[in-house]
């Protein structure tokens, strides 16, 4: 899921409204390749891809454009490793399959339930418009403040709020990348208190996650919830053109409103809540945009 923002249909651009249905109902789907219907996974071909065909592979999943698919290259099983989503049909995965051609034997499909949608101190609700998503981290360049969320909660610009009825301004969009990248940074234009937290936990830095890593995501929807790093570098198709790449795989649950919101471990910042799949009832897949790519996008840090 790029991690959900709650929202409304309110406007009249008509890929800007499909996005927030999207957002309202959850994580945005990701394709996959063609799965026998009693198997949850195709196993690849034992033949030998180099890292040439496997970058090949990824790319024909990406040009096969399949809402409700995400893939990543795994260096260590030598395959391209695609997931896709309940909306993935089998003429799609398919299509995926033709599109990789003599590269097809690299993928291997995984099935998830759900669908991949987009989700929005750390993980305090934060409001625009008709909508809801999750404060990242708190950031500073300078002596001016701001917050990193989803750029998909931002794409729209305009003023942010800690409440739904818009009475305590927080500040302006000062800058948005989405689709490609998922992060967005607001300036802090009003006294609203900004502590370097996220809950109670100190945040005093920021780091690349690892494969096998234990993480925590705290959002406004759903609070906190830890997991595990599966994958890095991860692309997901969330539909419409919307494909975002480089993405941190995990287990970590979330749901529609929890975009933007903070994934650490311990006191170190390590990515905001695009969207996946599932909810934190039955668990799920989510996918995170990397901090410190937005970081250095935007001259800031945490502090």
């Amino acid at each position: 899921m790029r991690i959900k923002r709650t929202t409304a249909d309110t406007g009249t651009d008509h890929r800007r409204r499909n996005r927030l249905i999207a957002a309202a109902t959850g994580l945005v789907a990701v394709g996959a390749l063609v799965v026998p219907a009693t198997a949850s996974a195709q196993a690849p071909s034992p033949h030998t891809y180099s890292a040439t065909q496997l970058s090949a592979a990824g790319d024909a999943v990406r040009s096969a454009d399949v809402a409700g698919t995400a893939w990543h290259v795994d260096k260590d099983s030598g395959t391209v490793e695609v997931t896709a989503d309940s909306r993935v049909s089998s003429a799609d995965l398919a299509r995926i399959r033709q599109a990789a051609g003599k590269n097809a034997g690299a993928l291997r499909i995984e099935r998830v339930k759900g669908t991949f949608k987009k989700y929005v101190s750390g993980g305090d609700a934060i409001y625009a418009g008709q909508y809801r998503c999750s404060l990242g981290f708190n950031v500073r360049k300078g002596d001016t403040y701001y917050f990193l969320t989803a750029g998909h909660c931002t794409e729209g610009g305009g003023n942010w709020y800690t409440d739904s009825g818009h009475s305590t301004l927080i500040g302006p969009t000062s800058g948005s990348s989405f689709p490609g990248n998922d992060y967005g940074l607001v300036r802090y234009s009003s006294n609203v208190a900004h502590p370097g937290t996220v809950g109670s936990v100190d945040i005093t830095g920021a780091g690349n996650a690892t494969v096998g890593q234990t993480v925590t995501r705290r959002g406004s929807t759903t609070g906190t919830h830890s997991g595990r790093v599966t994958a890095l570098n991860a692309t997901v198709n969330y539909g419409g053109g919307d494909i975002v790449s480089g993405l941190i795989r995990t287990t970590v649950c979330a749901e529609p409103g929890d975009s933007g919101g903070p994934l650490y471990a311990g006191g170190t910042a390590l990515g905001l809540t695009s969207g996946g799949s599932g909810n934190c009832s039955s668990g799920g897949t989510t996918f995170f945009q990397p901090v410190r790519e937005a970081l250095d996008a935007y001259g800031v840090s945490v502090y």
